[in-house]
């Protein structure tokens, strides 16, 4: 493939996962806010429990292979059918495990209800092995159009289904039927959108050497799913339903904004990376470039979040989730450092040594399981605050391998970054100044917060002449001048400014 169709393809990609990102995400929020008002935090703290065994559960089905079709520099029908069909085969035993430990998981968390619930929501298993497939083949192919179609069509029809089941006296069986809804919608316009259907084939050989780069990635994931998910664990156990769905709550706000940004720029720099991994040098400008833009953007998104998180809460969720108010502010530190972690990670990925991935995931979750047992003893804000901290020293083990592979080591990222971070806590401590000043209610105080420091993080990037805001500037102003062109597009831009 040329240089400049490599380029079109994957800038045309970027922003249509960013668009599946922002406007499915986007959909989601709006239920999330809505279901907030119908429900309890004790009845989020309930399919909270769920979902960790069932996010376990979907590692292993979905983790590992996907990402090998991705990297593998030649994946045909044959390697997606296989994957396909033995992922399933995979859901299966999963689906039978679960089933069985319902009963076990309803008595340990003294919750009869579980028991039902476990044994319906782990149907999504299914349909989550074959969107594994579907999404990786998007990936390759940066077929990200019909993603973004098929996700805003999963995530509203779920949205208007979990609605009518919370207004209609459901409970906590509305969330369970957002999810299953959302799966199997995913899956079926998927099937309409994306280019590739499962065919009869399998040849088990493309299995086994997919394996050898695939279950390194599995292990990882899985300690790393295992390990997050311990909190929650935890959490559910030691102390209450309530404090898990104001963990999880404060959690949603700031993963709705890396989900987005970071997850977006993930998804289409692991096949741009793998296509480029034979330079090392074409590699290592990509990386510099993608934390740089990443860390412009979700910086200041971030912080200023942390700064309005009183008001947020009360203007969108209520009184009765303040309780999830100190959690929100802890994970958007924690979050913070995503866009080195993702980026470090993905290059890692992409020249194909998953064997370093394995060793830094156990090496980060020796130091985060140290952490969480001392955290564990002083109480749940203590035991966040501390896996904070651990997610800011372990950009330093994610960045060490760079250092050796691509030249570029954690000092030069960080300083890439200082300026967007400096930035970012000025602007963030104005906006929470704010709310002391301001006049009117929760919801008139938010916008005014939001427009300050939309307005403060411009000035200053302007003032100190910050590259990225430069380039953004000068990018939506070619746009505008360029807009009938068809090679003018601001995604084509933004891919340059990865690439070039």
């Amino acid at each position: 493939m040329a240089e400049t169709e490599m380029k079109q393809k994957v800038v045309k990609g970027l922003l249509w996962k960013l668009l599946e990102n922002g406007g499915a995400q986007g959909v989601q929020f709006v239920i999330a806010i809505i279901l907030a008002r119908l429900l309890t935090p004790a009845q989020y703290g309930v399919v909270g429990i769920i979902t960790i065994f069932i996010t376990i559960a979907n590692v292993v089905v979905q983790s590992g292979f996907s990402t090998a079709l991705v990297q593998k520099q030649k994946a045909d029908k044959v390697d997606f059918s296989s994957v396909c069909y033995f992922d399933l085969f995979v859901a299966l035993v999963m689906y039978g495990i679960l089933y069985a430990a319902a009963p076990v998981i309803a008595s340990f968390y003294g919750i009869a209800e579980l028991e039902a619930i476990v044994r319906v929501l782990s149907i999504v298993l299914f349909p989550g092995a074959v969107i594994s497939v579907q999404t990786a083949y998007v990936s390759r192919n940066l077929e990200f159009k019909g993603l973004f179609l098929s996700t805003l069509a999963a995530s509203a029809a779920s949205g208007v289904i979990s609605i009518w089941m919370a207004a209609n006296g459901f409970g906590v069986w509305a969330m369970v039927g957002q999810q299953v809804s959302y799966y199997f919608v995913l899956m079926i316009a998927l099937f309409f959108e994306v280019s590739w259907k499962p065919g009869l084939l399998f040849a088990f050989d493309r299995i086994k050497e997919m394996f050898s780069f695939g279950w390194k990635l599995l292990v990882a994931s899985l300690i790393d799913t295992l390990f997050n998910n311990l909190y929650g664990l935890i959490m559910g156990k030691i102390y209450n339903e309530e404090l898990l769905g104001a963990y999880n709550r404060g959690d949603q706000f700031p993963k709705l904004i890396v989900n987005n940004l970071g997850g977006a720029i993930q998804s289409v720099l692991l096949p741009a990376f793998s296509a480029r991994q034979g330079s090392v040098h074409d590699v290592r400008h990509m990386v510099r470039r993608a934390i740089r833009l990443s860390s412009f953007l979700v910086l200041p998104m971030l912080f200023g979040l942390m700064a309005v998180a009183d008001t947020l809460v009360l203007a969108l969720l209520g009184e009765q989730w303040l309780i999830c108010v100190p959690y929100l502010r802890i994970m958007c530190v924690a979050y913070s450092f995503w866009p080195i972690h993702i980026t470090n990670l993905q290059a890692i990925n992409a020249v194909g040594r998953s064997d370093v991935f394995l060793k830094l995931e156990v090496i980060k979750k020796g130091m985060g399981l140290t952490g969480l047992i001392i955290g564990a003893q002083f109480g749940p804000l203590v035991m966040i605050s501390i896996k904070a901290v651990l997610d800011f020293f372990s950009t330093f083990v994610n960045a060490w391998p760079n250092k050796k592979l691509l030249g570029y080591s954690i000092f030069s990222q960080w300083m890439d970054i200082m300026p967007s971070l400096i930035l970012s806590l000025v602007m963030s401590a104005v906006v929470y100044g704010l709310q002391f000043v301001l006049p009117g209610g929760p919801m008139v105080k938010l916008l005014l917060q939001i427009m300050a420091g939309m307005a403060v993080y411009g000035l200053l990037a302007w003032i100190f002449k910050m590259e990225s805001f430069a380039y953004l500037v000068q990018t939506i102003k070619g746009q505008l001048q360029n807009r009938r062109k068809a090679d003018g597009t601001f995604s084509q831009h933004l891919l340059y400014h990865i690439q070039s």
